[in-house]
């Protein structure tokens, strides 16, 4: 689900510390599958859950989709904005690929960076798109199911 907050990552990482050329196209794709492992379970098990209660915590009209739809994304987003920044720091980190800044400010500009690019992301593309295929493929079976019972 959060995939584009992994391929900014590797995007950033990748051009800003000059690794295009120098990583291999079966290292690429390794560590997106190991970040794409990562980034799934830390959403299943860490941030959804408290980004739900964050959500659903607030004085906002909850009978009001858009405001639900608003809050979880932001709060979704910057949960794994939050994580997945620091562990593309801690990628860079540990293949001395820094360049000499401080590790606090390469974390802030990425989580800068990153979040500028995953929330319109999310409201505009993502979020639409998967409630779309969710009612077209996952409730029309749901109501298929119900009736046939």
């Amino acid at each position: 689900m959060f995939t584009y907050v992994e391929l900014s990552i590797l995007a950033i990482i990748t051009k800003a510390h000059g690794l295009i050329g120098t990583i291999s196209l079966k290292e690429l794709l390794t560590r997106l599958i190991v970040v794409f492992v990562i980034a799934s379970l830390l959403e299943l098990f860490v941030v959804g859950p408290v980004a739900q209660k964050i959500a659903f915590s607030l004085p906002y009209d909850k009978s009001k989709k858009v405001f639900v739809i608003l809050s979880l994304a932001f709060f979704m987003v910057s949960g794994m904005v939050l994580c997945m920044s620091l562990y593309g720091l801690g990628s860079v980190y540990f293949s001395d690929s820094l360049l000499g800044e401080s590790l606090v400010e390469s974390y802030f500009t990425l989580v800068f960076k990153n979040f500028i690019f995953a929330f319109p992301l999310q409201l505009i593309i993502v979020g639409p798109l998967v409630r779309y295929l969710f009612v077209k493929f996952v409730k029309d079976k749901t109501t298929i199911a119900e009736a046939l019972s």
